[in-house]
């Protein structure tokens, strides 16, 4: 056999080691030697990582799968009514002082014998407001003035000794009281009512009006307050329905409109929620009254 090629062995050689690192062949990985990212150049063929790995379902997606980047929900599952939690139910309650964070509570846990002959069996209460007192401020103004102009015209036409005029300037007035009196009743009998099923406005004293929209149809709803009306707590309440013509659109001078807003908002969107916590102030209220 002949002597193997290449330069002969030199022990002081400084190139000696980089050549045999160069020279030392590259072992081959198997598919038992570790984890392979998939075929390429040099290496062997194993199982590759799929685009879905890491996408998976897992703890904390009951119901829900994920698919490379994208959510899919499971169209079996079903809508699930939400669970109200106790903490939820006591952010809503009142505390030991009698302050709530939000004010949502009916005004009146039965309706007034007005009102309670516009609802039928299964429509549940939820309250009822009477316009807020700026509402009179044209009728008491118009009084208030008319006190004073026809009080100093009827005492100057009693010292010029013209009775007949006397007699009409007092009963102008009293005429002008009269309607005066007949507003404040009208306001008195003003009463917007919210339930499950409707907004109501019913008013008028010989001639009564009942005006209605289902919630279902409110598309749109809005509260308006003027500078005057931020500070007085009052505003103008503004419903939609589908394009249509309807009886119940506009609303002047509510009180609390806040307030209002919310319960009418939480009565479309989270009935269950105002069901719950109703139920747990009545069984309460009747703890209560056992003890």
């Amino acid at each position: 056999m002949g002597s193997p090629s290449g330069p002969p062995f030199d022990p002081d050689d400084p190139d000696r080691e980089r050549r045999e690192r160069d020279t030392e062949p590259i072992p081959r990985i198997g598919p038992d030697d570790g984890p392979d990212y998939g075929a390429g150049p040099g290496l062997s063929d194993g199982p590759s990582l799929s685009d879905d790995v890491g996408y998976g379902d897992g703890p904390g997606y009951a119901g829900q799968g994920r698919s490379g980047r994208a959510w899919i929900r499971d169209p079996e599952a079903g809508y699930q009514q939400p669970q109200i939690s106790e903490d939820e139910l006591a952010g809503l309650r009142a505390d030991a002082t009698g302050s709530t964070p939000r004010r949502v509570l009916p005004l009146e846990d039965e309706p007034s014998s007005l009102v309670a002959r516009y609802l039928f069996p299964t429509e549940r209460y939820r309250g009822e407001w009477k316009r807020h007192w700026i509402h009179l401020t044209n009728p008491l103004l118009i009084g208030v003035a008319a006190t004073f102009v026809l009080g100093y015209l009827a005492g100057f036409l009693a010292g010029q000794a013209v009775g007949a005029l006397t007699t009409i300037a007092v009963l102008l007035w009293f005429a002008v009281m009269g309607w005066v009196a007949w507003k404040v009743a009208d306001w008195w009998y003003d009463r917007f009512i919210l339930t499950n099923k409707r907004v109501m406005v019913v008013n008028g004293i010989v001639t009564r009006k009942v005006a209605m929209m289902p919630l279902v149809r409110v598309t749109d709803m809005k509260y308006e307050q003027t500078p005057t009306g931020r500070a007085l707590n009052y505003g103008t309440f503004v419903l939609e329905s589908a394009g249509q013509e309807q009886a119940l659109r506009e609303i002047k001078n509510l009180p609390n409109p806040n307030e209002l807003y919310l319960r009418v908002v939480e009565e479309m969107y989270e009935p269950q929620a105002v069901e719950a916590r109703l139920g747990k102030e009545a069984d309460e209220a009747k703890a209560d009254d056992g003890a």
